[in-house]
Parts: structure tokens; C-alpha cells; sequence
């Protein structure tokens, strides 16, 4: 297999506006990638496009050697595992936990008719067990707290053993210590070498997890620095990602950043 992924000089339009204008951008297996940047910087436009749910207004984007308006999406999509706020809501917050996480073998989000075999559902609370989440596997998704509810999340996600895993903003509504919680499950993954190519999106640095090996910053649809994060992740960078003169440092991994006073 060639690259991951792969979109050269990829634009999308709405009406008169480009939300991504001629973005390229290459992914490369063992790759750890953040895509980071302000509100209406096209950070959801990028995870549409490598999800296989959004065609470009113009230029190619390749999915695992596949490129995108000659291939039958809905047999590339679940090789891509996702974890968005937007496929959370569509969980009925009744469901059992390992029912979350199972139904993602069918692309469900709910229980029916379907019948799963014993591997599947091993297969399942492993997953729960690798978040350390396996102890609620009978409660209900609604009784989980929301960190518990990521980590939920993030092993459906896993489920079908997926070769591209997209987390989009998975520390969205989290407290300190959910958001610790999950960063540490994430550098988790991010070092295990069974893991798939993981791609972050985030607006915040401090969601980072150490393990993470590239970096792309977005404004207004375009690139402002793209590749191995140490070399991105730079003051200048990010002042001008963000549109504010920023100081940003980095200890055992971490990056912070606050604003120049």
C-alpha cells in the first residue's frame, strides 16, 4: 500500500466561498497526525473529505489507494473508524455500553435484529477493557459520565478494526480530569504499533497526547504549516493559525500555549 491518504491541491466550495483552497496534504502509515486551528478554519471539511463523505469542488483525494469518485464509498467507509460528537448524538443514550460498541460491526448505532457471534462480542469488551471502561458494559450509554462517554466512543470506533481512525474534537465538553483521562488513553494508542493511522482534530494544544508524530495547522482553508510536529508546532506558527501573538511550550510532550501580554 502507498500513502494513507492523500489530497493534492484539494479545494471545496460553497457558493462563493472556498472552505479548503488547493490543500495538499499526505499521510503515511505509523503517522500520529493533529489538525489544528480556529472555528471555520475547514476542520471538519478535512475529516469529511478523509472519511469518504465529502467529494472536492476540485483537485483528487486518495483513501487507502482509492480515490474518491471512482470507488464505491460504502465499501471504503468502514475502513474508516470515526468518533464525532455528531455520531454521539445519533446513540440513544438507553442503549447498553456494549451494545455501543458492538453495533458498530453493522454501521448501527442501536440494537435490532441482528445476530453477532461470540467473537464479536469479545472483540467488544476487549475494546471496552483497552479505555477501561469495561466495568459499565451493562449501564446505559446515558448513565456514563462524559469522559466515560468518549472512551465509549473511541473503542466503537476501533471495532471494525479500521485502518484510518478519526478522532474529531474528543475532548469537546470535558472537565480537567476527563480531559487528562483521555489524553493518556489517546497516547495509549498513539504507542501501540497494532494501532491504525490516527488522525486529531482539535482547537486546543493542550489535547495533544505526547505520542503524536505530525501536525497540520489550518486558517481560513488553507495549510499555514504542515508535517513533523516538533518543527510545527512553533510560536510563529500558531500566532499566526490563530491570529494572536502567542507563547507555547512543550514539557514531556505536552504543549500549552497562552497569549503574549
Amino acid at each position: 500500500m502507498g500513502d494513507i491518504l492523500h489530497f493534492d491541491d484539494v479545494t471545496v466550495r460553497r457558493g462563493e466561498k472556498n472552505i479548503l483552497d488547493g490543500v495538499n496534504w499526505t499521510v503515511s502509515q505509523g503517522h500520529r497526525w493533529v489538525i489544528l486551528g480556529p472555528n471555520g478554519a475547514g476542520k471538519t471539511t478535512m475529516m469529511q473529505l478523509a472519511s469518504a463523505y465529502l467529494h472536492p469542488t476540485a483537485g483528487t483525494v486518495s483513501i487507502l489507494d482509492e480515490q474518491l469518485g471512482a470507488v464505491d464509498v460504502f465499501e471504503l467507509r468502514p475502513r474508516i473508524g470515526i468518533s464525532s460528537s455528531s455520531l454521539a448524538d445519533r446513540i440513544s443514550l438507553g442503549e447498553k455500553v456494549i451494545d455501543v460498541v458492538l453495533t458498530a460491526a453493522y454501521g448501527m448505532t442501536g440494537r435490532w435484529r441482528e445476530n453477532y457471534e461470540d467473537i464479536d462480542l469479545q472483540r467488544a469488551r476487549d475494546l471496552l477493557a483497552a479505555f477501561e471502561v469495561e466495568e459499565f458494559a451493562e449501564r446505559t450509554f446515558g448513565s456514563l459520565s462524559e469522559g466515560e462517554r468518549k472512551r465509549v466512543q473511541i473503542a466503537r470506533s476501533l471495532m471494525t478494526d479500521p485502518e484510518i481512525l478519526i478522532l474529531d474534537e474528543p475532548g469537546a465538553g470535558l472537565d480537567l480530569g476527563g480531559r487528562e483521562e483521555l489524553v493518556a488513553a489517546l497516547d495509549e494508542l498513539a504507542g501501540d504499533d497494532r494501532s491504525p493511522v490516527l488522525i486529531l482534530i482539535t482547537h486546543h494544544v493542550e489535547e495533544i497526547p505526547p505520542g503524536f508524530t505530525h501536525a497540520l495547522l489550518l486558517r481560513e482553508g488553507g495549510i499555514v504549516a504542515s508535517g513533523e510536529i516538533e518543527e510545527v508546532m512553533t510560536p510563529q506558527n500558531l500566532s499566526e493559525t490563530f491570529g494572536l501573538e502567542l507563547i507555547v511550550t512543550r514539557s514531556k510532550g505536552r504543549f500549552a500555549a497562552r497569549a503574549l501580554r
